[in-house]
């Protein structure tokens, strides 16, 4: 599709006197907003970006998008890993980082409804005086409108669920200029289609969401993380399949391989054993974390993990997660120079120890470096491929990437567990569902039969 160079203009001076200076065109701003913070996607920077206040704002700004037909693509904060964010047809970025506003808590009800661009980290710190929190962290402090259009998860997923779990109702600007309230505050309800799932993940293709309403939690009175590490990639994994199959409720299992944690030590100046490694975290009362902790003390000895290291203050806790949620920035360390491409699978948890270790037998034989890091608790991993650019290895590590994509859709698996399909995953969406891509096209037809809602994402349309 292109955008009429004429109608363009008009688009931008209406949307000039409607915002003033909250409209930029600038190239440094525009080359901001042209991909994500960690993607190897190549940058298409849009031709204005705008920053709204309001969800009413939203809506005059789509309204003058569509009367003119430009394309639209929102932007939380530019956390994305497949491109979901790219202006691959230039057109108008909105910017919802100005939507930042916790807009009410019910600590009696455990919920809380914020605007698009409140961050995950900015709800916590108001929520701190509560004694509640909000347990869906994907490491980026990623904004919870982003995070909602992408069905993001993360390390607490495990125990917590997904984005998809955890969110009541939303606010959605529709393409033909309305305002749709999904769901609501009450925990469950049998009234009509649900459209709160399908605007949840839908990555601003089917609307703009505007405000999110999220279930919340209380804080655990204890918590306790701890590292263990074992003599094969296997014998990792085949202890958290026996740890979930227990019912144990870890609030986190994250495997780092032996690659990751050479790479982690070093960047984060950490001195753990160099071999494929567990991070847990136990949530709940005093007696019910030390029993979390014998049984799956017990549980990884069977399968020859040494003994638990502990971090056991607050500090030495954030510490190590954030060591976790840095394996991208300590990956390209390895190699300086080197692009970085994540990427992730998904699959039942009695196939994750044959997915992972024919994937890292792929890597090896493929000459490639690219560590793997997973939420092993739920299946899902990722890997990261290191590649020189202008050499073949982008070729070869596309190939390992496709093997391993369509190993986990043999599984019963998925091509995306958490990072969305943007462009990067687009190639696999029909071979994991098929005559269901149809259904997708005819959804996305009629909800923005002009194509102007993030045109070239999650489905294409000729």
């Amino acid at each position: 599709m292109a955008t009429n160079i004429q109608h363009l203009d008009t688009a931008v001076d209406e949307l000039r006197d409607l915002l003033g200076d909250r409209l930029s065109t600038s190239e440094s701003v525009r080359t901001h907003h042209a991909t994500g913070e960690e993607t190897y996607h190549s940058p298409s920077p849009p031709d204005a970006v705008v920053f709204p206040a309001s969800t009413e704002e939203v809506l005059a700004i789509v309204k003058i998008c569509a009367a003119h037909g430009v394309p639209m693509i929102p932007f939380g904060a530019g956390t994305s890993l497949e491109g979901n964010v790219i202006a691959l047809h230039g057109g108008v970025t909105i910017d919802l980082s100005q939507m930042n506003d916790v807009v009410q808590v019910n600590p009696e009800d455990l919920d809380a409804t914020v605007q698009a661009g409140v961050t995950r980290k900015q709800l916590n710190t108001y929520l701190r005086d509560t004694g509640l929190f909000f347990p869906v962290d994907p490491g980026a402090d990623a904004s919870l409108g982003g995070m909602a259009a992408t069905r993001a998860s993360g390390t607490n997923a495990v125990r917590y669920g997904t984005m998809r779990e955890n969110i009541l109702g939303l606010t959605v600007v529709t393409a033909d200029g309305h305002i749709v309230k999904t769901g609501g505050r009450a925990r469950k309800s049998s009234a009509g289609y649900d459209l709160t799932r399908l605007y949840v993940g839908s990555e601003g293709t089917l609307g703009i969401i505007t405000e999110v309403t999220l279930r919340l939690y209380g804080i655990p009175e204890a918590v306790s993380a701890a590292v263990c590490a074992f003599p094969s990639l296997e014998d990792a994994v085949n202890s958290v399949i026996l740890i979930i199959q227990s019912g144990i409720p870890v609030a986190r299992i994250e495997l780092l391989d032996d690659v990751q944690m050479d790479a982690t030590n070093r960047y984060s100046g950490m001195d753990y054993a160099v071999a494929n490694t567990l991070f847990f975290e136990f949530h709940g009362t005093d007696a019910s974390v030390a029993e979390q902790v014998g049984q799956v003390r017990d549980i990884v000895a069977d399968f020859g993990g040494g003994d638990f290291q502990y971090a056991v203050s607050a500090e030495d806790r954030s510490k190590l997660w954030q060591a976790r949620h840095d394996v991208f920035y300590s990956t390209l360390a390895l190699r300086p120079g080197s692009l970085g491409w994540p990427t992730d699978v998904c699959v039942p948890i009695s196939r994750l120890a044959e997915c992972l270790l024919t994937t890292k037998e792929d890597i090896q034989e493929a000459g490639l470096i690219a560590p793997i890091v997973g939420h092993v608790g739920d299946g899902n991993f990722h890997v990261q491929f290191l590649v020189e650019p202008g050499t073949d290895e982008i070729d070869r590590a596309r190939e390992v990437n496709g093997r391993m994509i369509a190993r986990a859709l043999d599984m019963g698996g998925t091509c995306t567990g958490e990072h969305g399909i943007g462009i990067g995953k687009l190639a696999y969406l029909e071979a994991e569902h098929g005559a269901g891509v149809d259904v997708m096209r005819q959804l996305k037809r009629a909800l923005d039969p002009a194509n102007l809602m993030n045109p070239g994402k999650v489905v294409s349309i000729s």
